[in-house]
Parts: C-alpha cells; sequence; structure tokens
C-alpha cells in the first residue's frame, strides 16, 4: 500500500501541528500532527520497550486500517514554558513505534498527519498507568473465533489475515484451526476445564466428531499427549520409516492424505491411509529388487519384509576384481594425481574452479574401472538379492544370497575312496563301489580297522606338530571359525573338532539387526567376507600367508558373533550366562549407544511398577509421582520422554564395573540379588 493510499484513511490537516504562535489546544480537543511531531513520553509508566512483532503488528494494522484509537498527547514546552510545537505522548507509544516502522520502510511520509487527543488535565504519568493496567486482554477462545469469522466471512486466507494483523500466516492457521474445535470443546476452554495446550492436542485433527469422541472417552482426566495420541491412532507419523523412504509427496501424488500438525515448530504431521503407504512400500522395495536383478545380472532378486528372511540364507561375498598391468597403472596414475590435487588443496576453504573440475573428470575416470570388489559372473548366475526397509528410511540391499537349492555341492574326493567316486556319487550310492583285484598281485584294500589303526597315529602327530607351531595353531583355529560363519552350507572341511553355533537373533527381538551394534556386526562380517575366497576349500590358501593380527581380528570376529548371551526362563545356562557378564565388564560394554528405553521397547512391556522404578532412577521421585496415576498406555509414553536423553537402563543391561583387586573388600552382611534371578522375573512380567 503506498503513502498516498495510506493518508487517505487519516482525517485531512494542516501540514504543521498548532503551536504556541497560535491558540493552545483546549483538554479534550482532536488535532491533527505532523508524525515528526510526536515525541516519547519520559513519564509513560511502561518502561520496558515494545518487542519488535508488537511493533510489527501494530504497523500491519495501521497500514491497513488506519490509527483506530488515536493517542492521547500532552503539549511539549520549553524552559520557558513556552509550547514547542512537539507533542509528547502519553497514551500510544506502540502506535507511535507502528508509524515509525511504515515511515522507515517509505510506507507513509515522515510528516504523515495523525489525529490524537490533547490532555491538558491529568497527570500524564497516572493516566499511562491507567491505560496499561485497567484492561482486561480478549479471551484467546473469542480470538480464534474471530479469526475464524474473519476467513469465513470476508473470504480473508492466512496470508492476508497475517497481513492484516502482522502475525504470520503459520501463526493464523493455528488461531483458524483452533476458531474450529468442537463447540462443546471452545466452551470448556472458556470455563477453564481444557488448557490451551489440551485444545491444541485436540484440535491435531479439524475432525469435531472424532474430537466429540475422545473428549467423552478420555472423561476429566485428558493429558495433552493421550489426547494426542487418541487423536492420531490408526495413523502413521510423518517420520515414520515408511513415510521417509516412500516420501510425502509421492504418497500425496498417490491421493494419500496427511494431517499437518500445525501446533509443531517442524510441522510434522500423520499419514492416514497406512494400507496405501504399506502397498507403496512394497513396490518400491520390488521395483530396486527387480531395477538390481536387471542391472547387476544376479539370478534373482525380491523384496524382503524382514531381516529373518536374509538370514535364513546362505551368502557368498564379493571377491577382489583382478585389473591388468595396463589398467592397475592407469588407476595408480589418476589416484595419486586426485591425492596430490586434494592435499594440495587443503589449506584453501574454496577450491578454484579448475581444480575442482579435475577432481571430476577424475572422478569419473576412476569409477568407469568399476569397484575394486565384486562378485563373478559365476556366482550371481545362482545368487541373488533381497531389499528391505532399514531403520533409517532407506532401501537395504542383501546381495550375494544363496537358496539351498543354489549352494554348491561339488567336494574333494576322498583320498581313501577308489578312484572315480566323489561325494556326488555318495547321493546314489550308499557305499563306494568295491575295487576290482589286480590280477596276478593279490593287492586287497586296507581294512577298516587296520586303517583307523594308521590314521590314530597319523592324528596324534598332526596334534604335536600344530601343538609345535603357534602360528600354525593360530590359522587352523581361525580356519575352523570361519568355515562354520562363512561357509555354514558346506559341510566339515576341518579335522578340528571345533564347533561353533551362531544363532539369529531377530526372532527373538525383531529389528535387533538393524539397531547400531548389529550394523556394526554385519559390516565387519561383510568387510571379512569380501577377503575369503567363494569356496571353503580355497580357504586355507587365503588364510595361511596372512600377518597373526589379521588372523586375530578375523578370529574376533568370529568369535563375537557365535556368542549367545539371551537369558531364556526355559534353557536356564547360569555358568553361561555368568561368564557373559565377565565378558561385558572386560570390554566395558556400554548398552546406551545400542538401546533406549521408550515405550514399545520396555515401558509398554512391564509393569507400571517397573516404569516408576524407571523413572525415579532416571529422573527425580517427584517426576514418578506426576505420572503414578497415569493408565498404563500413558504411563509408558510419559515414561519414555521423561528418561529421553538420560542414559539409563534396566539393571539386565547394565554392566558392572571393573573391579580392581587391590581394594578392599565392602563390609556388611548384606548381598546384592542375583543379577540372573532378577532379570528371569523381568521375564516373568
Amino acid at each position: 500500500m503506498t503513502a498516498q493510499s495510506t493518508q487517505a484513511r487519516i482525517p485531512a490537516a494542516a501540514d504543521t501541528a498548532a503551536s504556541g504562535a497560535d491558540q493552545e489546544p483546549v483538554h479534550g480537543a482532536e488535532i491533527v500532527v505532523p508524525l515528526n511531531r510526536l515525541k516519547a513520553s519520559l513519564k509513560n509508566a511502561r518502561k520496558v520497550p515494545h518487542s519488535a512483532a508488537t511493533i510489527e503488528a501494530f504497523a500491519a494494522s495501521i497500514k491497513v486500517k488506519g490509527v483506530l484509537q488515536p493517542p492521547v498527547v500532552e503539549i511539549e514546552r520549553g524552559e520557558d514554558g513556552t509550547a514547542t510545537g512537539n507533542y509528547l505522548v502519553t497514551i500510544g507509544e506502540g502506535r507511535r513505534q507502528g508509524l515509525r516502522l511504515l515511515a522507515k520502510r517509505k510506507q507513509i511520509k515522515r510528516t504523515h498527519p495523525v489525529k490524537v487527543i490533547v490532555d491538558t488535565e491529568n497527570d500524564a504519568h497516572e493516566i499511562s498507568l491507567d491505560e496499561n493496567v485497567t484492561r482486561e486482554a480478549m479471551h484467546p477462545a473469542d480470538q480464534f473465533e474471530a479469526f475464524k469469522r474473519l476467513a469465513d466471512e470476508k473470504g480473508y486466507g492466512a496470508e492476508d489475515i497475517g497481513a492484516r494483523f502482522g502475525v504470520t500466516a503459520t501463526v493464523v492457521r493455528q488461531r483458524l484451526r483452533l476458531g474450529a474445535a468442537a463447540p462443546e470443546l471452545m466452551a470448556s476452554y472458556r470455563e477453564g476445564a481444557l488448557a490451551l495446550d489440551q485444545l491444541m492436542a485436540f484440535c491435531v485433527s479439524a475432525d469435531q466428531d472424532r474430537q466429540r469422541q475422545v473428549f467423552d472417552q478420555l472423561g476429566e482426566y485428558r493429558p495433552v499427549h493421550a489426547i494426542r495420541r487418541a487423536m492420531t491412532e490408526a495413523k502413521v507419523r510423518a517420520d515414520d520409516r515408511r513415510a521417509i523412504f516412500v516420501g510425502i509427496e509421492a504418497y500425496e501424488a498417490e491421493g494419500g492424505t496427511v494431517l499437518r500438525d500445525l501446533f509443531t515448530e517442524d510441522g510434522g504431521g500423520w499419514l492416514e491411509d497406512p494400507a496405501l503407504l504399506d502397498r507403496m512400500v512394497a513396490d518400491k522395495l520390488s521395483g530396486l529388487a527387480d531395477e538390481a536383478r536387471q542391472q547387476e545380472g544376479w539370478k534373482w532378486a525380491e523384496a524382503a519384509s524382514e531381516y529373518a528372511e536374509v538370514s535364513a540364507l546362505g551368502r557368498v561375498y564379493p571377491v577382489e576384481v583382478v585389473r591388468s598391468e595396463a589398467d592397475a597403472a592407469q588407476i595408480a596414475a589418476l589416484s595419486e594425481e586426485y591425492d596430490a590435487l586434494i592435499s594440495g588443496s587443503d589449506s584453501q576453504e574454496v577450491l578454484p574452479p579448475e581444480v575442482d573440475a579435475r577432481l571430476e573428470e577424475l572422478d569419473k575416470a576412476l569409477q568407469a574401472f568399476g569397484p575394486d570388489f565384486d562378485y563373478p559372473a559365476e556366482v550371481k548366475a545362482r545368487a541373488g538379492v533381497m531389499v528391505m526397509l532399514g531403520h533409517d528410511g532407506l532401501a537395504r540391499f542383501e546381495r550375494g544370497l544363496v537358496r539351498a537349492e543354489d549352494v554348491v555341492q561339488d567336494r574333494r574326493p576322498d583320498p581313501e575312496a577308489p578312484d572315480g567316486w566323489t561325494a556326488e556319487a555318495e547321493g546314489e550310492a550308499e557305499t563306494p563301489p568295491a575295487p576290482e583285484t589286480e590280477a596276478g598281485e593279490g593287492l586287497a584294500p586296507l581294512s577298516e580297522r587296520l586303517v583307523i589303526d594308521l590314521t590314530a597315529h597319523r592324528t596324534m602327530g598332526l596334534r604335536d606338530a600344530v601343538q609345535a607351531d603357534v602360528n600354525v595353531a593360530l590359522t587352523v583355529v581361525v580356519h575352523a571359525l570361519a568355515l562354520q560363519v562363512f561357509y555354514p552350507a558346506w559341510g566339515v572341511w576341518t579335522p578340528l573338532q571345533l564347533r561353533l553355533s551362531v544363532t539369529g537373533l531377530e526372532r527373538l527381538a525383531p529389528g535387533v539387526g538393524d539397531g547400531p551394534a548389529g550394523r556394526r556386526v554385519a559390516d565387519r562380517l561383510e568387510a571379512w567376507g569380501a577377503r575369503l575366497p567363494e569356496e571353503a576349500r580355497d580357504l586355507w590358501a587365503v588364510l595361511e600367508p596372512l600377518a597373526p593380527s589379521d588372523l586375530l581380528d578375523l578370529m574376533a570376529c568370529c568369535a563375537g558373533v557365535g556368542l549367545y548371551a539371551v537369558r531364556d526362563p526355559h534353557d536356564r545356562k547360569p555358568d553361561a550366562l555368568a561368564f557373559a557378564e565377565t565378558l561385558a565388564t572386560v570390554t566395558g560394554l556400554d548398552m546406551t549407544g545400542t538401546w533406549s528405553a521408550t515405550a514399545s521397547s520396555y515401558f509398554s512391556r512391564v509393569s507400571k511398577a517397573r516404569v516408576l522404578e524407571a523413572v525415579t532412577e532416571a529422573t527425580t521421585p517427584e517426576e514418578a509421582g506426576r505420572i503414578a496415576g497415569f493408565k498404563k498406555g500413558d504411563m509408558a509414553e510419559a515414561a519414555e520422554r521423561l528418561v529421553e536423553g538420560k542414559g539409563w537402563l534396566p539393571s539386565v543391561l547394565r554392566t558392572d564395573a571393573a573391579v580392581d583387586p587391590d581394594a578392599p573388600e565392602p563390609q556388611g552382611e548384606g548381598t546384592e540379588p542375583d543379577g540372573d534371578e532378577d532379570a528371569y522375573r523381568f521375564a516373568a512380567e
């Protein structure tokens, strides 16, 4: 709006104010004074200045509607008592600041005429105080409904209303949503039976019937989180991994609706069609799987809904790509140039254009050679890939999976078996065919008893030889462990009677493989899998030349994945579990970085007493007391928020501190409760 159009809302007036040269205005007179003749009064009772938002609101209102209430002023006088021509604003300093803001933005002139009321009788300080004290603010409910009336009757949008009142469109949308609350809720809010945050929770959804239903269901006990949960049940949060994976825009493009939360800073919300969302997730995962099969050449590819489907299959790992001497030399040269450019630009915050362009060229040239590790074509011809949704909302590709019918079954011939007999033939005949006796020589096969006797002696010789060579002994142990971890479908390929069981945990705790610890374990397995050969028969040749440090690293990888410390009341192993606690202490296991207590992971699965115990330990007894009367579901959600970020763990997940052997033993006759028994009590709950 121009200065001229704004001025049109103010009555016309003389260009100059009444001054001492003319007759002074009398008490109560309405006069028009140029804006630059209005000054702040030192007698104003309000000492804290108006906020920037308030001044902005005054400016917006004045720009559209003019000054609705004339400021009250007193005549400024000089030392000799004569009028200076200026006026001191006793009441209406906010309006004066709003006008000055418009003048600063050149939307009105500095001499913009302002209608004021002169007060020459009352004490300026007292009437300023009176103006700020003897008034009552409009009830928010009336404000919400008034905003809605503007939208309904005038057709104003949120942006239009915001511009007229100096508030953001977001604030207007919030007030419009609150103004559309069910009449029963608005009446309760006016009466004080509902607080503003409770009304906001009800208005997460504009469905008045649902608001009434939840209002009646909850009765007098209406915590905000319980209201919000009831108003959004059967909906999917916008930060759910499925919503992140599909994307809100794609979901809406398919006709899905989103219930926006107008009362949170991040503007989150809920997807109202879970069935559509699940279908879109399945379709997208299937599409990615099919794309991977076509582009990468796998035998098969499919979507997986949970990690248990992946862990049920065998796996092969990528192998190092063999480069020609020319390619290897070119890759080395390109990499050397790339590293040199990076090192030479370390001190520069912004890379020079020519360096940036050259780095991009080098990167494309290196990528053209393909990855350093890949799956051979013959492996892809019998293996596949599964695509599943990760905990972070990103697609997770599990490559190199082998179904049972695709596992390579060939075996090295038995040295004691006749020529031409293999393990494949064993599937067709239970015993090897008897060799023919060579004519004239009378050579018959050794008896089974003699073979057993001789090989027993040889076994003792092997034991002696391995014990005498620590490097070979280490390699033999690692070889046996790696066979069972990386080649479980290949049968027995080592004479070492060392058995390692790898028990899947997904069926016991769905999603455990997607957690931080699960991903680290999987990453280590994948890294070692890439270094090991595809077939078990070639494993020893790869392990034998490895340095002891590498062998120990692989042994740690295998030993770790073989641990099983699940406390099952139907399979009690107190000695093994006690040793698991020792391992946790020795390794300094800290579960706070791996697991956190939430309503779904813990609080909804234990008794109320356990919930209150956790809140007390993580916060204070007072906080626990505040939720003591909550219903179970509400208590679980409240507890999750209270312990968030506190690092609280249930006793079954805590690690005892290492004991100093030189420390004195604690005095006293009391004993600590058995940790195992406590864990079993947890299970009973």
